[in-house]
This record gives structure tokens, sequence and C-alpha cells, in this order.
């Protein structure tokens, strides 16, 4: 059983940069392969970013390529999103998850622990 929190979320205009991170609870941390969703207004969640439970592996959706980046530090239990040069369609309800086991990419069925999301809203 896993708890994840998000925090990091805010108010930020175009251009600038975001860490989330995501707290777990636990002493498996490192079992679990970690993912980043978002979810905007009006649209489908979509898969952003994942990091293998070493955190020797890292997967980006095609589109998160370059401005994204996914780590993790298993000793805080801690997975970590930084975003840069961040754009208004950026804007949207940022979601970790956690999949045991193997490393990504991961089905989405396979996130079997989810946080609550930190908003992150990007104005231009």
């Amino acid at each position: 059983q896993v708890q994840l929190v998000e925090s990091g979320g805010g108010l930020v205009q175009a251009g600038g940069s975001l860490r989330l991170s995501c707290a777990a609870s636990g002493r498996t941390f490192s079992s679990y392969a970690m993912g980043w969703f978002r979810q905007a207004p009006g649209k489908e969640r979509e898969f952003v970013a994942a990091v293998s439970g070493s955190g020797g592996v890292t997967y980006y959706a095609g589109s998160m390529k370059g401005r994204f980046t996914v780590s993790r530090d298993n000793a805080k239990n801690t997975v970590y999103l930084q975003i840069n040069s961040l754009k208004p369609e950026d804007t949207a309800v940022y979601s970790c998850a956690a999949a045991y086991g193997g490393p990504p990419p991961r089905p989405l069925r396979e996130y079997n622990y989810w946080g609550q999301g930190t908003q992150v809203t990007v104005s231009s």
C-alpha cells in the first residue's frame, strides 16, 4: 500500500520553471516505477514521464522530451518532475502514480496508486 502526495504546483508565467515533488509512504518505494501524468480541463489524462524503481531508466512521452525531467531520490521516498520553459498549454493537474515492479514504459492499468494531484497554471 502506497500513499502519494504531490506538491510544488502553482501559478507561473510562461517561460518559467517548476519542480514538482511526489512524496511516498512505505518502505518499499524503490520497488515501484513512478510516473507523472497530467490532465487539463476538458481533456483526457495524458502520460508525461516515468522513472524506474532504481532511477536508472527514464521514459518520456514524445511531446514532453526536452522540457521535462523526471528523477527520484529513494532515500527521501520522493520523485520529482522538473518542468522548464513552461507554456500555457502545460496548464493542468499533475499527478504522480506508482506501478509495482519493472521499468517504464508501463501500461496505465499497472499504475495502482495515485496521488491527489497538484495544479500547475501557466499564464501567458
